[in-house]
């Protein structure tokens, strides 16, 4: 499922790239065909996340709710901000993006130059994204426009140069402002979203008078907003924290070490598109796990695998339905 720093980075495609701008809304899969048809032809105002959901705002008092869920995904074409994960993503945002970022491929913009290989520093490009293809075509020459439509789309938001294609998602609904806000006041805390100090105390407080394991809490995000699977194991590890214990247990220097180990995180998150959770890297180890897995995590994905401090195996366990990664040893 995808964690905050995509929805985030999600909404700041549609920020940079419709808000302001009159849009095209279809549903050619027909599944979200009376909501599109509000849509078209308003002017899209705003773009923001929340955790992750993400809300879009058109004029008329009208919001776009999408949550993506398990299989959820925005396919982008035309022109876009391209960094080199949404490039090495072939245009598709909402996932894990799991597959890695290879620092060292060629990304050229339309004038020809090696400009896109800084993270956090996109450029505005012209790129072409085929769900049936893995290549990217930087000329205009020949790209079909509109993008023909692949697969089940159940919503199309289109200016004149950039499309979006949704698929998948969990939820896909309009709401007016009052439904929004409401929507937004039953999720925990984002620290992107308002006063990260706020957010601290509000995550310190509820954590603090709860029976439940801290591994589960952090993943209610009616606690704390756009914490996910991988995320959980990593800052239960990074904080050395056995995940059973009991939210009210934990210390509360420990509990406002999670959040701003959070902050810090979701940051490196939206900026590299990548769930970068070690520390401390040579610039080779850094290009190794900006490209692969393997090398980002401390123990997420790594059952049966030795823990990188201690040696011992990684445990893996179902809890709350979701797989738990985490070290018997550090974690006691």
């Amino acid at each position: 499922m995808p964690e905050g720093h995509s929805v985030h980075r999600i909404a700041r495609q549609f920020a940079r790239n419709f808000a302001g701008l009159p849009v095209r809304a279809s549903s050619p899969q027909g599944r979200f065909a009376e909501g599109a048809s509000v849509l078209d032809g308003r002017e899209m105002l705003q773009a923001k996340a929340v955790g992750k959901q993400m809300f879009l705002e058109f004029e008329g008092d009208t919001w776009l709710r999408v949550h993506l869920g398990l299989y959820g995904a925005w396919d982008f074409a035309g022109e876009i901000l391209v960094d080199p994960t949404i490039a090495s993503a072939n245009g598709r945002m909402g996932q894990t993006n799991q597959r890695g970022t290879d620092l060292e491929e060629e990304i050229f913009d339309d004038a020809g130059e090696n400009s896109l290989t800084s993270i956090g520093a996109p450029r505005r490009t012209r790129v072409h994204v085929r769900m049936s293809e893995q290549t990217k075509g930087l000329a205009e020459e020949g790209v079909e426009w509109p993008p023909p439509v692949v697969g089940q789309v159940r919503l199309r938001l289109m200016t004149s140069v950039t499309c979006a294609d949704l698929r998948g998602p969990t939820a896909c609904e309009l709401q007016t402002p009052e439904q929004m806000l409401a929507t937004v006041a039953k999720l925990g805390p984002d620290p992107l979203v308002g006063d990260p100090a706020e957010g601290e105390e509000r995550f310190v407080r509820i954590v603090r008078r709860k029976p439940t394991a801290i591994a589960l809490l952090l993943m209610d995000q009616s606690v704390v907003s756009g914490i996910g699977n991988v995320y959980r194991a990593e800052m239960l590890f990074r904080a050395r924290l056995n995940p059973h214990t009991p939210g009210r247990d934990v210390p509360e220097e420990v509990v406002r070490q999670l959040w701003r180990d959070w902050v810090r995180l979701l940051a490196i998150g939206v900026d590299t598109g990548q769930m970068m959770t070690m520390d401390d890297l040579t610039a080779e180890q850094y290009r190794a796990a900006m490209a692969s897995r393997d090398d980002r995590h401390w123990v997420y994905h790594r059952a049966g695998l030795p823990c990188r401090v201690c040696g011992t195996e990684i445990a893996l366990e179902e809890l709350g339905a979701r797989k738990l990664y985490w070290c018997p040893f550090c974690q006691r």
